[in-house]
Formats: structure tokens, sequence, C-alpha cells
């Protein structure tokens, strides 16, 4: 398993550079300095390894998602942590391994998609419930729609089309998160998101 797990982690930072279309066994075991018999010997194929690689990245966003909501101490200081940690994950991921694996990696993409639609709007869903609860949020905001609204927009820095090369990923979705903080916080609230956004550029 050990083994199996230091393949991934050397396949996913190529994947990350570069996406899942241009490396090959062969760049991963020479990177790895193994043959690809040994890489046959974990994984069926290429697109079974892109598949168990993107499942343990989202398995790994999301025990830290977790971990940063049991020591957060509101609703809005659970993003922010979320948001460092984005930040870490995102840095220097090259957007286009999104389209690679919607056109080359079916099953890793419905993977993905899964999570999307589920643990992750399920977190987003918990959180405003959470930050209403606090009184951080406005208590008539519309959850579902909300919901919604947040789970497309954290996809959004991977839409080229929508922001090209020129744009930093990790700021995108920075941007992207503290408006729609700005949005649902109540008075309460919005005094916290100062506060925190003073906290993390003093950081």
């Amino acid at each position: 398993m050990e083994a199996q797990e230091r393949i991934m982690d050397t396949a996913f930072g190529l994947f990350r550079q570069f996406g899942t279309r241009s490396i090959t066994m062969d760049d991963i075991a020479e990177r790895m300095g193994i043959s690809k018999k040994t890489l046959y010997a974990h994984f069926t194929d290429k697109d079974d390894m892109v598949t168990q690689t993107i499942s343990r990245f989202i398995e790994v966003v999301n025990e830290e998602c977790l971990t940063d909501r049991r020591k957060s101490r509101d609703a809005i200081e659970e993003l922010f942590l979320v948001m460092d940690m984005i930040d870490r994950r995102l840095r220097n991921m090259n957007p286009v391994i999104m389209l690679d694996l919607q056109k080359f990696h079916s099953k890793a993409f419905q993977v993905f998609e899964e999570y999307q639609n589920n643990t992750l709007a399920t977190m987003i869903r918990e959180n405003m419930e959470r930050g209403i609860s606090e009184a951080v949020y406005r208590p008539d905001i519309d959850i579902n729609i909300l919901t919604q609204y947040r789970v497309h927009g954290c996809m959004l820095c991977f839409e080229p089309e929508v922001f090209p090369g020129t744009y930093d990923m990790n700021k995108v979705q920075r941007v992207l998160l503290e408006n729609f903080l700005y949005g649902v916080a109540s008075l309460k609230g919005y005094q916290l998101i100062e506060e925190y956004k003073q906290l993390s550029q003093n950081k």
C-alpha cells in the first residue's frame, strides 16, 4: 500500500503540473526510477491510476475540510481555514487537468462530480446552517440556491474560457469566496470577516 501511495503522489505531482493527457506511464516510471511492470502491479492501466489518484486527492481535501471545521470557532473562520487549505492544494496546479478528466477519464471525472454534487454541496449547506445558527450569516438567505451557486463557483477557476491562464487560480478562489461571504454575512459576520482578513494578511 505504501508503494502504491508513493506512485500516486508522484503521478499526481505530474498530473497537476502538466495535465493527465500528456503524462504517460513511461514518464511516471522514469520519474520514480522503477519499471512499468511495477506500475502495472498496482494499477490496471493509466485510467485506473488517474481514477485512484484523483479519489485519493479528494479524500485528503475532504479530511482537511473536516479538520478545519472542527478547529474553527465559527462558520466564517471555517471558510478562512478552508481558503488557506485551497491555497496550498491549488498552488501550481494546471487547470487543464479538469478538462483532461472530462475528455479522457470519464470514471475519474464521475468521482469528482459525485464529490462536488454530494460531499462538497453538503459541506457548503452545513456551513450556511451553522452560520445562521451562530448569527454570523443572515437568517433570510436561501440555502438551496446559494449551495448550488457556491458549488459551481468553486469550479470557475478550472474553466479557461472564464479565467484564462493569465489569472492566478488561488486568487480567483479567494476573491470568489470572500465575496460570497460578504453576501451572506450579518453585521456581526461582516465584522468577523474583516478581523479574519486582517489576521490572514498578517501571517
